[in-house]
C-alpha cells in the first residue's frame, strides 16, 4: 500500500513506477466528482453517495473512509480476486485506510510518500483545482499523516526529486534494498 498526505505526489510517483514493475493497481471507489483529466474506472470508480452506502451495507469494501467530505473505499472483491490469482496488488490509499487494511492483512507492506517540506506540500496543493477550503482541510490533517507515516510505515520515500522517488519505489516494489 502506498499512502501519504494529499499533494505529496503519490499518484505521479506510482504511475511512473508502474512503467517498470508489473503490479495490479487497485482502483478505489469515490463519491467525489472527477478532476479534469481523470477517467472513470482508471483513476477512480466514481459512484453516487447512495451506491456507496449500499456497498458499505453489503460489506463490499476492504476499507472505506470519509475524507474531506467525500467517501473513498477499496473494493474488497477486486483486491481479493487479484491476490487469489497470485498477483501482487498495489493500493494507493489514504493513511487511515492503509492502517485499516494493515489490521486485516498484516503481511501488507506500507510505503509512505512524503513531501520534502510542508511548504512544498502547500505549494503543490495550491497548484491543484481544489478550492481554498479544500486545501486548508488537507493541510490541517497533514501533520498527523506525517507523524503516523514516519512511525507506522515500513518504508518512507521523500518526493523531493521525482526520478529519485520513482527509482526508490521501483526498488521497493521489486523487493530490492533501497
Amino acid at each position: 500500500m502506498i499512502a501519504g498526505p494529499s499533494g505529496a505526489g503519490k499518484t505521479t510517483v506510482i504511475r511512473k513506477a508502474l512503467q517498470f514493475v508489473d503490479l495490479h493497481l487497485s482502483v478505489s471507489a469515490t463519491t467525489r466528482g472527477a478532476r479534469p483529466g481523470e477517467v472513470n474506472g482508471v483513476d477512480y470508480t466514481f459512484i453516487s453517495e447512495d451506491e456507496f452506502k449500499r456497498l458499505i451495507q453489503d460489506d463490499a469494501f476492504l476499507e472505506w473512509e470519509e475524507v474531506y467530505g467525500n467517501r473513498y473505499g477499496t473494493p474488497r472483491s477486486q483486491v481479493e480476486s487479484e491476490i487469489g490469482r497470485g498477483e501482487n496488488v498495489l493500493l494507493e490509499i489514504d493513511v487511515k485506510g492503509a492502517l485499516a487494511v494493515k489490521c486485516k492483512m498484516p503481511d501488507a507492506f506500507l510505503v509512505f510518500i512524503m513531501p520534502p517540506t510542508e511548504a512544498v506540500l502547500k505549494d503543490r496543493l495550491e497548484g491543484r483545482a481544489d478550492g481554498k477550503t479544500e486545501i486548508d482541510k488537507r493541510l490541517e490533517v497533514a501533520p498527523w499523516e506525517l507523524r503516523v507515516g514516519a512511525r507506522d510505515f515500513d518504508e518512507i520515500i521523500v518526493n523531493d526529486d521525482l526520478d529519485e522517488a520513482v527509482t526508490r519505489l521501483v526498488k521497493v516494489l521489486r523487493g530490492e534494498k533501497t
